[in-house]
């Protein structure tokens, strides 16, 4: 039996899985926490792979290991390799006057025009989460460091260079669907856009800093130092959610975790200039269009909290209101919000009334502010003319009941849930399995569920009648 890994370095933890290579059967796995914050010493996500490594059994005895990542965080290395200051992750939003500066540059002031010069060149436009706004900002707020900058890497590429050795800054790789969420890589020629990077660091592209080498979705990075395992290319965690979902082309998921995505297979890559929908590629050769928020499961988990209630309850006690919550509306823009962009907007309740004022209502009203948030991400993403034949609900979000019952309701469609799981770790495992195999392994996926249509359009309606009465337009 060969064994193969997959790990999983998110926002909040590591997880590792260990599968069965021609099976995809989970042998044993792991899992340790990460630093809270929107900023982040790397070191800490080494110490927390050993962790979940250990309490995995160990790797030793694997052929094969694929790392899953947050995407757009930004790893500052120096001429030694050494990090130089705490790494700036995708909810970080102190870049997001940087984000609006490189738009109307590349537009020559005119913020229409460099909206759709950006999406020609990278699918994307520039919001606070990609990696390029955040070197714009370190070169403006953090010169000193930005004059030792010697090479950039994302989570996932920092970590696969530290399991093979850290040798040399040149033996950094990545993959397409990680570097495709930078904003200086084109999905469209497949190559680094240094012009961009150029701008952003206000360089000559002579003088620029060594960007990792882009492997292809089954190409080695190496192999991980003291151990006789292969190492995967990797992947950005949506790219690796899909992979572990088995997902096609016409399937879309919806992923409620830390933030939340809506993700869709595409043949082609897409150019959305309103800046709504990135134009990501995945980690299988095709394309992964997505729209994300920065707010998800922990508007359930603040709303459960303010009520003072556990999880379950918070799902009984919205389960018993009504769709609509009796008109009362949850903006669940709590943390500033990615789609729409306005990273600096609150949440807001609206349609308070005598008659809805009760822990029931409230719960429901999260609820449905949540999945309505992720229903205009959905649209976005049918808007740039992709089929959405089945939609997959995942994430720690949707092992709320409430959500699960409500989703259809909210998005108008019947919802398959599959069984709960660890699913970038899943994909970065099946990848793993493809680098050691030479082939992609089709994993069966058993307990799935499928939630019944339900649509409720007034519960749409409100939301849509009160989402832009919020404070902080950008």
């Amino acid at each position: 039996m060969t064994l193969v890994a997959g790990v999983d370095t998110s926002t909040q933890s590591c997880k590792v899985v260990v599968r069965d290579a021609a099976t995809g059967e989970l042998r044993r796995s792991g899992r340790a926490s990460h630093p809270d914050g929107t900023e982040v010493d790397p070191a800490a996500w080494w110490s927390a792979f050993e962790q979940a490594a250990d309490a995995a059994g160990g790797l030793d005895d694997v052929a094969a290991v694929a790392v899953g990542g947050q995407q757009h965080g930004l790893v500052a290395l120096d001429e030694d390799g050494a990090v130089i200051r705490p790494a700036l992750l995708w909810n970080d939003t102190r870049s997001a006057a940087a984000a609006e500066q490189l738009i109307r540059e590349l537009g020559g002031g005119d913020r229409a025009a460099g909206a759709r010069a950006w999406a020609g060149a990278i699918g994307s436009v520039p919001v606070a989460s990609l990696t390029v706004t955040k070197l714009r900002w370190l070169a403006e707020s953090e010169p000193a460091n930005a004059a030792r900058l010697a090479a950039v890497a994302l989570p996932h590429d920092w970590l696969t260079w530290r399991l093979a050795g850290a040798s040399s800054l040149e033996s950094l790789t990545t993959d397409r669907s990680d570097v495709s969420g930078t904003g200086y890589w084109s999905p469209f020629d497949e190559s680094y856009r240094l012009d961009l990077l150029a701008a952003a660091l206000g360089r000559p592209v002579g003088d620029l800093p060594l960007l990792p080498r882009v492997l292809g979705p089954d190409q080695p990075a190496g192999v991980a130092q003291g151990r006789a395992a292969a190492l995967g290319p990797g992947a950005g965690d949506n790219a690796a959610a899909a992979l572990g979902l088995g997902l096609e082309r016409g399937d879309v998921a919806v992923s409620i975790g830390t933030s939340g995505v809506v993700s869709a297979i595409s043949p082609a890559p897409t150019a959305d200039e309103s800046g709504l929908v990135t134009g990501f590629a995945d980690a299988t050769g095709r394309y992964l269009p997505l729209a994300c928020t920065r707010n998800g499961a922990r508007v359930i988990e603040a709303v459960a909290g303010f009520l003072g209630v556990s999880h379950q309850e918070f799902d009984r006690l919205a389960l018993t209101a009504p769709p609509g919550a009796g008109g009362l509306v949850m903006v669940p823009y709590l943390e500033g919000e990615r789609t729409p962009n306005k990273p600096n907007a609150a949440g807001a309740w609206h349609g308070w009334r005598l008659a809805n004022s009760t822990p029931a209502h409230a719960a429901r009203a999260a609820v449905e502010g949540l999945l309505c948030l992720l229903a205009d991400c959905l649209n976005a993403i049918e808007r740039q003319g992709l089929e959405v034949s089945r939609l997959f609900l995942i994430g720690g979000g949707a092992n709320s009941e409430a959500v699960r019952q409500i989703a259809p309701t909210v998005f108008g469609r019947e919802v398959i849930v599959p069984p709960p799981g660890e699913y970038v770790a899943d994909g970065a495992a099946r990848q793993a399995a493809w680098v050691a195999t030479g082939e992609l392994p089709d994993w069966p996926r058993e307990g799935t569920r499928t939630v019944a249509a339900k649509p409720a359009p007034l519960v749409r309606q409100q939301y849509d009648e009160v989402k832009e009465l919020t404070l902080g337009s950008r």
